[in-house]
């Protein structure tokens, strides 16, 4: 049985791997090191299908390196004997590690030696946060580089690739993709190429030559092949994008239906990662501190829809939606932000306030840093009044509270409250 399309186009070398140019392009880190000679343990992580078994891959055909794939969970301690033995007598070997998080502590007791003398150079790869899902022994004896979702474009090139290879390929095929075939795979697969590509080749090989004895891949079997429905697509390409934007102006006008609708086309198109990721940008921005606790169950809502997938996700998704849209508004959140940075982008900053330097080291004091700060908690209320802004900008002016809603008009009246006390108390001060 031949192997996937997805295993046979792997890159042997980092000029081949598909997208990740944070971290393989030149002058990048991976890059560098493997430029350098001077590779050293990484874990990878991030969504399946993104290229982290490629860029181990590539890695060890640039250095000539060998190269050992085992899985953390299924594979046992007796397994990693044998690719450490064959180190001894070959020299370097690079382990790609996958599920790393699942690695057991027999097994990293006996692989921490062998990190730490670069005998072997592991590559783990995860899916979940190493922060929080990997041992901290582990951590520490390695880097730790993120690997996002791959752009419509990094999969288109790796669709062009893999039907022009004839060696790897599917280049011996007559295929024709169609373009609104090759859109629809290059976009329901949410940025995981080993499914785009899988799902080509499932096209390519269950369908028949027509008349002219050419494979045509269209739109409905490219939908069969890797089980999404299109989304409409207007001549020029840009329904998806106008989708999206329809969902947030729908929810930042307060219309339910409306929003209803365009996540529904978002779901049917199977695009969870635009989804999540509006949703929560949506949240943020149009809702803010209106409504703080349904933007946390909208964050919320969003981390269970990643974690059920779909068809489920549909549920929270939809309550989450339904919630913003019926939510008062207000985006003075952002234009704060916003005001601040436009600031100092002009050049609106000045040098810290000397008594709020830090001065948790020798010497501090006698630069002046910390002495006369007011500790707040020492006082009635855990406040008092002090300038904390540098000289230049001390009247700055950012937040501009709208008093939309309960939470908002709350906000509104405490900072209003607390920007009269600062001025009296500071008037007070200097006239004293």
């Amino acid at each position: 049985m031949p192997q996937p399309l997805a295993f046979r186009m792997r890159p042997r070398t980092l000029d081949e791997v598909v997208g990740q140019r944070h971290l393989v392009a030149p002058g990048k880190i991976i890059y560098r090191m493997v430029k350098a000679h001077l590779l050293s343990s990484m874990i990878l992580y991030g969504p399946p299908g993104t290229g982290k078994t490629s860029i181990a891959s590539a890695i060890a055909g640039s250095t000539k390196y060998g190269f050992r794939m085992l899985n953390a969970a299924t594979d046992s301690k007796k397994d990693l004997q044998i690719v450490v033995e064959e180190a001894k007598m070959s020299g370097t070997i690079i382990l790609l590690l996958d599920e790393i998080h699942r690695l057991d502590k027999a097994k990293q007791d006996f692989l921490l030696p062998h990190l730490e003398s670069g005998r072997i150079i592991m590559i783990g790869a995860t899916t979940e946060n190493p922060y929080i899902a990997i041992n901290p022994a582990i951590r520490s004896r390695t880097q730790i580089f993120p690997v996002h979702p791959l752009s419509e474009k990094d999969i288109a090139t790796a669709i062009d690739r893999a039907m022009t290879d004839k060696e790897r390929g599917l280049g011996k095929m007559p295929l024709v993709l169609d373009d609104d075939a090759k859109q629809l795979l290059c976009r329901a697969t949410n940025g995981d190429l080993r499914s785009a590509l899988n799902g080509l080749e499932l096209a390519a090989r269950s369908t028949d030559p027509g008349g002219d004895g050419k494979i045509h891949l269209t739109t409905p079997v490219i939908e069969e092949s890797i089980q999404k429905k299109t989304l409409a697509a207007d001549a020029d390409g840009d329904a998806h994008y106008d989708v999206i934007s329809a969902f947030q102006k729908s929810i930042r006008g307060s219309d339910t239906d409306a929003a209803l609708h365009y996540l529904a086309r978002l779901i049917e198109a199977g695009d969870l990662t635009s989804i999540a990721r509006r949703l929560m940008v949506i949240a943020y921005e149009d809702i803010g501190l209106a409504n703080m606790p349904a933007v946390q169950r909208a964050v919320t809502a969003v981390q269970a829809a990643q974690q059920v997938g779909f068809p489920e996700a549909r549920i929270p998704l939809a309550d989450a939606v339904i919630e913003l849209c019926l939510s008062p508004k207000s985006n003075s959140g952002i234009m704060a932000i916003d005001r601040a940075i436009k600031q100092i982008r002009h050049g609106g900053y000045g040098e810290v306030p000397a008594n709020l330097k830090d001065a948790h080291y020798k010497g501090a004091h006698k630069l002046g840093h910390g002495i006369n700060y007011l500790y707040p908690h020492d006082f009635p209320q855990d406040w008092v009044a002090q300038q904390y802004l540098p000289d230049r900008i001390k009247h700055a002016h950012y937040f501009r509270p709208k008093g939309n809603g309960n939470f908002e008009a709350a906000y509104r009246n405490q900072y209003e409250r607390l920007k009269r006390a600062q001025q009296q108390g500071l008037s007070k001060e200097k006239h004293d």
